[in-house]
């Protein structure tokens, strides 16, 4: 066989093998992010004093109220500031509000 053939078919076993590789790799990963968010999870839960049918009840309740979409959740050090973007959204509301309510102040006075 030509030497070349040879020598990329080795590199492509070769490569096959350290694909297969990576791929265990990666799904390992995978399995411990997900034990860690779990855990997280958990801990986050315990942490909430009420009892777990309290919490189930508030969880469906949350759900129907927002849609089933939960806010996105940021994590700066070891604080976690739940709600991050729906307060966002309630702080633009309540600010447009304001500019409405001062602009129906100013058109009254203004008559």
């Amino acid at each position: 066989m030509n030497p070349r053939i040879e020598r990329i078919t080795a590199e492509i076993d070769k490569l096959r093998e350290k694909i297969a590789s990576n791929q265990n790799r990666l799904r390992e990963l995978e399995r411990l992010k997900t034990e860690l968010e779990n855990n997280d999870i958990i801990a986050a839960v315990r942490g909430v004093d009420i009892a777990p049918d309290e919490f189930a009840a508030f969880v469906r309740m949350f759900k129907e109220q927002h849609g089933g979409v939960f806010p996105e959740i940021t994590t700066v050090g070891d604080s976690t500031s739940a709600l991050s973007a729906y307060t966002a959204d309630q702080d633009e509301d309540t600010a447009d509000n304001r500019g409405n309510i001062n602009k129906n102040q100013t058109d009254k006075e203004d008559e």
